[in-house]
């Protein structure tokens, strides 16, 4: 078995257990639901889990007899052909084949892709310098040197913390195979630990090639210990998601915010430049940029996306070189402001009124996320490149420069940037400023746009249409909704507050929220994840959560002057991401619940109680095991059942992207002559679901054609297996156990055995052989053959999709609070989302749709 293998165990175990090559993995088997077949597994299944019970001691320290048993099994179990569960057929020879920070890229590469973060990453950060001083002096008057030396002491101090120490060299490394963000961390802790509330996780689903799982061989009890206390207590899940779900909607927040402030701050520019150019003339300008925008998203980042690196590389030179002007020309001894003792002065000198200005410092760090959040465009030594060689030097610079002509002018507070820059360069500056915040509000409207996607993956967001702008990247996305609620948003709040200073007094707490839950998720992933002295581990929170707290205090000071309007845009957003989850996990609870028994559907018989027509019909659900209860009520209401039944589950795994060749998973259900078959179709939360039903159709009936044939393969393979255990077994049972044997039992029986040659044979130590990959012939298995026609035959009758209209109602006895939250706002979300269908584009002339309610 590989290093990165996943090793499995019969489904009752569940412990750590070491490898061959001297690490360790977590081991979890599922359980295999009773209604669907159990696959050609031989007949001691059974008896295998009952081996492994008692933690997995069983299966190599029993007595002499049960260690010959247990010898017996294992050898069979080595020569055994795996379980054919999967369609993952191709998926065998592309193990690790799109990881994404697997690549080596080249200096020439990085540099580029570094010059390219600009445009995206950095805007946010980069227009700060036009309202930064500004807010900070708006709350401490400048009396001498010592509020302009230790407000700049502080701007220096807090980039250098949070974006410089904590992202580029500790956050980035936290990454979910190269992706970024709140979501990608919830998903890398997901696969570690069964934290998810939805009960769809498939051991099978550790198979994707970029599921693979690494733990440290240090500190296992460590982990093994928050591990258990995350699975185990459903108030940790339920407090995790919540986090998750906060910083989600706090970016949303966020992106209502920025473009109010960045475009306004820029435009605001022309007063005192321009005669008669006054708050109102301001207001009405920054309204007809923010509506121009918004109106352009449609279009997608893609057609005006080779601007933005160009243009946000001259600003921030435009940045340095102004700085460094009027650092010559005005006060060259501002660089007195590294040392820190400059800030104990500043809140000496002024107290309570320097911990109010932390609101306005704060400001200098919005964006740092972005950088995290934005990692699945870029690689992470790209991001630390250009931040290290070009952002950090030129916003230490600029505010450098800043204060060095406060320190001659310190009544320009109010215009600090605009009146800093020299006369000839005004308009110029101006020009750029204004397309700089433009840029800034795209990055942070597209990480809306993102963050509502990967929400709407995890169940965690109603179902609103998506547009992909781009034919080559997958990330670029339109959101039309969205798009319209955050520009009426920002009209509104331009036309109320009408001054970046009331705006910058609401800008700022999202910010800090969602820096927090980083922090928080952060040092969930080095104690679960990572190989970190826990010493190390608590000065992360202790150092990075102390000084955001601190800032959170003085930010939350704000609320009554305006800071109440990004917490009641998180708090809607975060009352309906929670409720929409929880309807959907008491849903799907209720349809476990209702699930109908195989020996039902084997009563029936082979005709299922109907008219068997051809056919295929397609019955939607959202169990990954199981028949479910919509198709009872199918048989009853429909006059005839198709010849082909594939009960479909759209499900989504904690993964980014999941390739197209790993993507279905098939099993039979009943017998031969049923003619019915599940289908689990798996979707990173990344992936990109905008195939019509045409294409998605064609590429099931492959996948199932190839099932077919496999399982055909397999089961000849197995009836030859058995007969040749049967002559020599009573000569195996007498044979000691031996040290390949003892490793045969941790054989991964479904996809960690890949193909390495032509021939199809694992060659690699330890691990069973591998069928050969070529399919067996229809002329051999008259069976098989029979099958493939009535297929063929189906497919030319056309598909069907059947589909639930469901109704999801509290019980009676319910309380009042579930019952108003089920029964009113979920069914609001239910009544207005876009149907599942819809992402298909499915013809209505081919849905049939029956009633159901769901009692939760």
């Amino acid at each position: 078995m590989d290093d990165g293998g996943i090793q499995e165990e019969p489904p009752s175990a569940r412990f750590l257990t070491p490898t061959r090559s001297g690490g360790s993995r977590w081991v979890d088997g599922s359980e295999v639901d009773s209604s669907e077949s159990a696959g050609w597994s031989l007949g001691d299944e059974r008896s295998a889990g009952t081996t492994s019970g008692d933690g997995g001691a069983a299966a190599s320290s029993g007595a002499p007899a049960s260690r010959v048993s247990s010898g017996t099994f294992r050898r069979r179990l080595g020569k055994k052909p795996r379980r054919v569960d999967s369609l993952d057929v191709e998926a065998m020879n592309v193990r690790g084949a799109h990881g994404h920070s697997s690549k080596e890229l080249s200096m020439l590469s990085t540099i580029a892709m570094a010059f390219q973060t600009l445009g995206v990453v950095y805007g946010d950060m980069g227009t700060s310098p036009l309202y930064v001083f500004s807010d900070v002096f708006s709350k401490v008057p400048i009396k001498s040197e010592v509020e302009i030396l230790g407000a700049l002491s502080l701007v220096m101090y807090t980039i250098a913390l949070v974006p410089f120490a904590k992202y580029v060299f500790i956050v980035l490394k936290a990454n979910d195979n190269g992706e970024g963000g709140t979501f990608a961390l919830y998903s890398l802790i997901c696969r570690y630990a069964k934290v998810s509330l939805l009960p769809n996780q498939q051991r099978v689903d550790e198979d994707i090639s970029s599921f693979r799982l690494k733990l440290p061989t240090p500190e296992l009890e460590r982990a093994m210990f928050v591990k258990d206390c995350l699975e185990k207590k459903p108030l940790f899940k339920n407090t995790l998601l919540f986090l998750v779900l906060m910083g989600t909607s706090m970016v949303i927040g966020d992106g209502i915010l920025t473009p109010s402030m960045s475009v306004m701050s820029a435009v605001s520019g022309l007063q005192g430049q321009v005669p008669g150019f006054d708050t109102d003339a301001v207001v009405i300008v920054s309204i007809i940029v923010l509506v121009l925008l918004f109106s352009v998203q449609r279009f997608g980042t893609g057609k005006v996306g080779f601007m933005f690196a160009p243009i946000l590389g001259l600003w921030f030179i435009n940045l340095g070189s102004i700085g460094i002007y009027n650092i010559v020309k005005y006060d060259m001894s501002v660089v007195r402001a590294f040392n820190p003792m400059y800030i104990y002065l500043f809140f000496k000198t002024n107290g309570l009124k320097a911990w109010s200005s932390l609101g306005g410092c704060v400001l200098c760090i919005t964006g740092a996320e972005a950088m995290f959040a934005d990692l699945g465009h870029f690689s992470v030594k790209s991001i630390q490149v250009a931040f290290t060689a070009v952002v950090f030097p030129c916003l230490l610079i600029a505010y450098m420069g800043q204060a060095a002509f406060l320190m001659k002018n310190p009544l320009a507070v109010e215009r600090i940037f605009y009146d800093s820059v020299p006369g000839v360069l005004f308009w110029p500056v101006f020009v750029i400023a204004t397309l700089a915040a433009m840029i800034a509000s795209q990055a942070m409207i597209s990480a809306t746009f993102s963050c509502i996607k990967q929400a709407m993956a995890l169940g965690c967001f109603p179902r609103i249409k998506i547009i992909h702008t781009s034919k080559k990247i997958m990330g670029q996305i339109y959101i039309p909704v969205m798009n319209w609620f955050l520009m009426v948003m920002c009209i509104i709040i331009v036309a109320t507050f009408r001054s970046t200073n009331d705006i910058a007094n609401a800008y700022g707490i999202a910010e800090v929220g969602v820096m927090m839950v980083s922090t928080v998720l952060v040092t969930l992933v080095m104690l679960l994840i990572w190989q970190t002295n826990l010493v190390l581990v608590l000065c992360f929170p202790i150092l990075f959560g102390a000084v955001e707290f601190v800032y959170l205090t003085a930010v939350l000071s704000k609320i009554q002057e305006g800071g109440w309007l990004p917490l009641a845009f998180s708090s809607l957003f975060l009352c309906i991401m929670y409720t929409w989850n929880y309807g959907s996990v008491l849903k799907y609870q209720s349809e476990m619940r209702g699930k109908i028994s195989l020996d039902f559907i084997l009563d029936l018989g082979a005709t299922l109680g109907t008219v068997r027509v051809p056919g295929i019909g397609l019955v939607y659900n959202e169990l990954v095991q199981g028949i479910p209860s919509i198709f009872g009520q199918l048989l009853v209401t429909l006059p005839a059942m198709h010849s082909t039944i594939v009960f479909v589950c759209i499900k989504y795994v904690p993964v980014p992207y999941v390739p197209l060749e790993e993507r279905f998973l098939f099993r039979r259900v009943g017998q031969k002559d049923y003619h019915m078959f599940r289908c689990v179709a798996r979707y990173g939360y990344k992936d990109v679901r905008k195939e019509d039903h045409g294409f998605f159709e064609q590429l099931l009936v492959e996948s199932l054609e190839k099932f077919l044939r496999r399982e055909a393969q397999e089961l000849a393979l197995e009836a030859n297996t058995m007969e040749a255990e049967r002559d020599d077994i009573s000569v195996v049972s007498e044979v000691p156990q031996s040290p390949a044997c003892e490793g045969d039992l941790q054989t991964p029986l479904l996809s960690d055995q890949r193909s390495g040659d032509d021939n199809g044979v694992d060659t690699r130590d330890g691990s069973a052989p591998v069928l050969p990959s070529s399919s067996m012939s229809a002329e051999e298995d008259p069976a098989l053959e029979y099958e493939l026609e009535a297929l063929r035959e189906a497919i030319a009758s056309g598909f069907t999709y059947l589909l639930a209209h469901g109704d999801v109602r509290a019980r009676k006895e319910s309380f009042f609070t579930k019952k108003f939250i089920i029964n009113y706002f979920y069914a609001f979300l239910r009544r207005n989302c876009r149907a599942g269908t819809a992402t298909l584009k499915v013809p209505h002339s081919n849905i049939m749709r029956v009633g159901m309610t769901y009692m939760v």
